[in-house]
This record gives structure tokens, C-alpha cells and sequence, in this order.
């Protein structure tokens, strides 16, 4: 969240940059720089050489994007690294049993990526990534408010405005809020009211095809899984869970109920944490594993 709130604030002299995008690589050295303080800052905290990392990677990452995250975890200073697909990671950080022999699904909405996936047995049954998330709701908004208010904001801004009022459905009561941004006509600071009827329309869009691609992965879902589903629910998980009424939508939609899991945005980083504690006894959820030389 702090480099978020740098975008569009630093002088002349610094460049805020985003090493992620889409939930892979976009910058190979801002990634490597980045993981290398994080690693020198763990071991002089915890006393520890080159370590093991599990890093949650998206469930549709191409061979060559994966040997990307591997170099750049590697060269930063890691012994070992080993991937684990995000939806598997969120599933086990919102405690799922993922290796009973029975159904359960995450949606998991980050930053980057959309990821769905049915898991049962400990494995990936069914599964697809969808490069349409939080930072795309984000610019949807931005999109809005430049078209229909002749007003610039920046993507702080809209993440603020999406995160308090942004909503799948329309709200029981209506929600609004002020905001500031760069009239396009005169060029000069101007205050609008924005309400959560506009946002909805403004994300609209986004929050179908996340919808749609739950819908697909039921739909391509195993017939005694699908059972266990029905019973069991939709499991969502990430920032996107948390705007309101993205449940309720996905429940009318696939008629099913939908629950939101604890800490939501925690899932992720929880279940790969967890991985890392058990590794012998999780290591067959794991993608792969490479060793520095």
C-alpha cells in the first residue's frame, strides 16, 4: 500500500515502479532488487544464510514466466525455491481441507489475476486465470470518472473509492463520497461527489467476466465434485472478496452460496506460509523445485 500511495507523488529525481503486473514479472531487476532486501532483511531478523521460499504464483503462468520468478528468487539470494499456484496457496490459507478426497472451490480475486480452481485430493482439478482483478477495477474507475465527469484521478484514489464504495449490486442503502481530482477543461483542482450506484456501473463490466469464469470452471467441474460443491459453497478469497455485495451476486448467479474467508486478504500469503512450515508433508502441492548449484 505504501508504494501505491508514492504513484503519481514523487519528484523529478524518483521513479516509483511496479515489479509486478498481472501477477507476474514486469520488471526482472526492480523484482530482484526487491526480493533481495526482503531476504537480507529476514535473515539478519531471524539469523538465518541463503533460505527456502515458496512464492504463490498464478494458476495460468507459462513455463517461461515461471523460470522468471525461479532466476529472480534465486539470484536474490534463496538456497531453494519451490512455486505453488495461488488458488491451492489461498485455499489452504482459508483452511480448506485440500486434501480430502471431496470438492472444494477458491476464488481467489488479487491484485493482478482472477484465480478459480476446484480442488480435491490435494491437486488442481479444474482451473483458469483471469488477467482482471483489483487493478482493474482500479482503472475501470479511473476510465469512469474521466468520461462521465470530465475529472482525472489517480489509481490511489480510485483503490480508495473502490475499497469504500465500490459494489457488485446496488447497496440496500445508497453509500457516496468526495473526491478530488484535475478538471480536464480548465485543468485546475476540483471536488465531485461519487456514489456507489455510479461505481457499480463503472466496474460492471470487470465483475461479469469474473463472474462468467466461475461460472465456466462449475461448468467444466467433474459431475461428483460439482455435488460436493453444491453443498459446500464458493469460497472467496483476496482484496476483490471484500467488495460488497460480490458475494451475493455469485450466489445468484450460480446458486450456490458463497462465503467469504477469514482475513481474506491473507489467504495467499497465510497458505503459502503454512506450506513453508510443512513442507515434506505438503510438498505435492507444490509446481516445482529448484536448488541454487
Amino acid at each position: 500500500m505504501r508504494l501505491r500511495i508514492c504513484f503519481g507523488r514523487t519528484p523529478e529525481q524518483i521513479k516509483a515502479v511496479r515489479p509486478l503486473k498481472d501477477g507476474v514479472i514486469a520488471d526482472f531487476t526492480a523484482t530482484q532488487l526487491m526480493l533481495k532486501n526482503i531476504i537480507e532483511k529476514v535473515g539478519r531478523r531471524y539469523n538465518v544464510g541463503r533460505p527456502r521460499v515458496v512464492v504463490g504464483v498464478p494458476s495460468g503462468i507459462t513455463e517461461v514466466e515461471e523460470r522468471a520468478v525461479e532466476e529472480s528468487v534465486l539470484q536474490a539470494g534463496a538456497k531453494e525455491v519451490y512455486l505453488i499456484e495461488e488458488p491451492m496457496a489461498a485455499a489452504i490459507g482459508a483452511s480448506l481441507d485440500v486434501g480430502e478426497p471431496s470438492g472444494s472451490i477458491i476464488v481467489d480475486i488479487g491484485g493482478g489475476t482472477t484465480e478459480v480452481a476446484v480442488i480435491s485430493l490435494g491437486g488442481v482439478v479444474v482451473s483458469h486465470s483471469l488477467r482482471i482483478a483489483g487493478d482493474e477495477l482500479d482503472e475501470d474507475i479511473v476510465n469512469y470518472i474521466k468520461r462521465e465527469m470530465n475529472l482525472a484521478i489517480g489509481e490511489t484514489t480510485a483503490e480508495q473509492i473502490k475499497m469504500q464504495i465500490g459494489c457488485a449490486m446496488p447497496l440496500m442503502t445508497e453509500m457516496s463520497m468526495e473526491i478530488r481530482g484535475r478538471d480536464l477543461t480548465d485543468g485546475l483542482p476540483r471536488n465531485v461527489k461519487i456514489t456507489s450506484v455510479q461505481i457499480e456501473e463503472a466496474i460492471k463490466e470487470s465483475i461479469q467476466k469474473i463472474v462468467d469464469i466461475v461460472k465456466i470452471t462449475l461448468e467444466k467441474t467433474p459431475p461428483e465434485l460439482a455435488s460436493d460443491i453444491m453443498e459446500k459453497g464458493i469460497v472467496l478469497a483476496g482484496g476483490g472478496a471484500l467488495i460488497k455485495n460480490l458475494g451475493k451476486l455469485l450466489s445468484i448467479e450460480t446458486g450456490m452460496p458463497v462465503y467469504i474467508a477469514e482475513e481474506p486478504l491473507d489467504c495467499v500469503v497465510r497458505g503459502t506460509g503454512k506450506t513453508l512450515e510443512d513442507l515434506e508433508r505438503l510438498k505435492h502441492v507444490l509446481i516445482n523445485a529448484r536448488k541454487r548449484k
